[in-house]
């Protein structure tokens, strides 16, 4: 029989005051929060004009609304030429010019869909400078400095190998959109390339031969820009191999083309055990009701969702906006996993924040918002040598009179008993 009581014992009137007093605290150091989570847009606020944008969108490419909902369609109409994109967004003659030298060196492109999230009367929104070119990519100064990265991490086809018991297989060139922050813009060339299926059996060789591998990352370009089909002969022959424990999917279609999560699709995955997708949400805006389906269709399969952020400026580089996307990336079922430092290369200089900026924002989402909407840090050391997580240092020092001092998320300083 369930017993029915008040509560637990044991708090004073004494201790009720002091909770109080701290609650108050704990208000006050959300406020500002609270009161900047107002104007950063979400995307799950789907806006008249969003609407208005998508219904323009379809009209100009003779498009239909089974069509929108087609990754296919999407794919083969990827907004890449300034005179498609001008009927869609205002251009000035110069901004056409400039989107147009930009695309002589590297390529553009922008799926209808994430079109259709872009503000077209704000040309800072946050989508708009991930898909559309500025000139500021062509004027940049930098040069690539990494070649080491490719030249020196490839034992075998199609591979890239930078840890112990991990290794990437790219499996293709092509996106469903070309993010202006591309760490591969060089990369990626002016064609769509799947990678030959004898290249793909030479890197399965090579995971059957080193037995230490038990992690397998497929990407590109973008995993999931070659066919069901194709992914899942990979997948099989990953099954196969028994020091394989799991396979990871690299893709940012659930934001970009989240039409490309197709019940076929996630039927297909779910065939293939443990399966990890890590796909790229860098703004709340992103995070659509679309979006959401697609990241339930795959949470339905058995699939586990994880988001690598880029730390950009202008875009995310903000404690604010950065914890409104983690907390948002958590309502539709994705867990925030790296914040990536943004590398220093050629034509995406105007991205980079400063590392202080990304230790800024982990220090805010420390015990201001929950544990599960914390990230790593990452920055991705140069000549290929791995990603390696900086955070805020919290111990001030380890032997003061035998105890190790430290300084709470709150900022109290406090010892702490080193027992060893």
């Amino acid at each position: 029989m369930e017993i029915i009581k008040e509560g637990p014992k044991g708090v004073t009137e004494e201790g009720r005051k002091v909770a109080t007093a701290r609650c108050v605290e704990y208000k006050e150091a959300i406020q500002d929060y609270l009161d900047a989570k107002k104007n950063i847009p979400c995307g799950l606020d789907l806006t008249e004009k969003n609407k208005e944008q998508k219904q323009k969108i379809l009209s100009v490419l003779n498009g239909s609304e089974k069509d929108w909902n087609d990754w296919k369609w999407q794919v083969k109409n990827m907004i890449r030429d300034v005179e498609t994109l001008s009927k869609i967004f205002p251009l000035s003659e110069d901004e056409k010019k400039q989107i147009e030298e930009v695309g002589k060196e590297v390529r553009w492109g922008v799926s209808p869909y994430y079109a259709s999230l872009i503000d077209p009367d704000d040309p800072n929104c946050p989508v708009r400078m991930q898909s559309i070119p500025s000139i500021q990519e062509a004027l940049d100064p930098s040069i690539v400095t990494e070649p080491e990265t490719i030249l020196y991490n490839s034992p075998a086809p199609c591979i890239t190998r930078l840890y112990p018991d991990r290794l990437i297989i790219n499996v293709t060139n092509a996106c469903s959109m070309f993010c202006r922050h591309c760490l591969r813009r060089r990369d990626i060339g002016f064609e769509n390339i799947r990678y030959a299926k004898e290249s793909i059996k030479d890197a399965l060789s090579y995971i059957r031969e080193n037995t230490e591998i038990r992690d397998v990352l497929l990407t590109g370009g973008d995993a999931l820009m070659v066919s069901d089909e194709y992914l899942d002969w990979i997948l099989s022959e990953l099954d196969s191999i028994d020091h394989v424990e799991i396979k990871r999917l690299g893709t940012r279609t659930p934001v970009v083309l989240p039409m490309r999560i197709t019940d076929e699709f996630c039927e297909m995955l779910e065939k293939h055990g443990t399966i990890y997708l890590n796909t790229q949400f860098n703004h709340s805006k992103e995070i659509t009701e679309t979006s959401a389906e697609a990241i339930k269709k795959l949470t339905k399969a058995g699939v586990l969702v994880g988001n690598q952020t880029v730390l950009l400026k202008g875009i995310n580089a903000d404690k604010h906006i950065m914890k409104k996307l983690m907390q948002d990336a958590l309502r539709i079922r994705v867990k925030p996993y790296y914040i990536f430092h943004c590398k220093k290369l050629e034509g995406i200089r105007h991205f980079r924040a400063h590392i202080e900026d990304g230790l800024e924002i982990m220090e805010y989402l420390r015990g201001y918002t929950s544990g599960l909407a914390i990230p790593t840090y990452i920055i991705t050391a140069p000549s290929g040598r791995g990603k390696t997580p900086v955070n805020p240092n919290y111990i001030l020092n380890t032997n003061v009179d035998g105890q190790v001092l430290f300084r709470t998320w709150g900022g109290h300083v406090m010892k702490y008993d080193n027992e060893r």
